[in-house]
């Protein structure tokens, strides 16, 4: 009997190493990277919001060409802007079309974030689940949960 209920923790401890973690490392990965997109499109849409505020028409600014090498660039006419959309795709905005566009695609982004908070939720259930099993079969003493603190 012994034996059965160690083979069965161990089965138990590896679908949660092998499974349930490399899962729930995954989402939080795609949920960093949905983070970024985030980031990406509010500074584009507070620069556009700034372009506007001052009435910029014409602009010089540096462009990174990667490995960190700059090029100074003039742009004569500041009234339309390419916007990155995926699959390598620009597509040429105006302001409003690109806040537009912007405002779609942060609340698209939005909700992939609450998505994968969902998902490493339940993730992170199924783990605590588990190891409530094991800890049953194991006949250990249940944790006590630590009192919630007010800051």
């Amino acid at each position: 009997m012994e034996s059965f209920t160690q083979q069965k923790v161990q089965r138990y401890e590896e679908f949660v190493d092998r499974r349930l973690k490399p899962d729930l490392q995954r989402a939080i990965d795609e949920r960093d990277k949905v983070f970024e997109q985030q980031k990406i499109f509010a500074d584009l849409r507070r620069n556009i919001e700034n372009l506007e505020k001052n009435s910029v028409t014409s602009l010089r600014t540096l462009v990174n060409l990667g490995s960190e090498v700059y090029l100074q660039a003039e742009v004569p006419n500041t009234q339309y802007i390419f916007v990155d959309v995926g699959l390598g795709f620009n597509v040429e905005f105006t302001w409003s079309e690109a806040l537009n566009y912007i405002q779609k695609r942060e609340e698209r982004i939005t909700k992939q974030i609450d998505e994968y908070n969902q998902s490493i939720a339940s993730i992170k259930a199924q783990i605590k689940l588990v190891l409530e099993g094991i800890r049953e079969l194991l006949q250990l003493p249940a944790e006590k949960s630590l009192p919630e603190r007010s800051f």
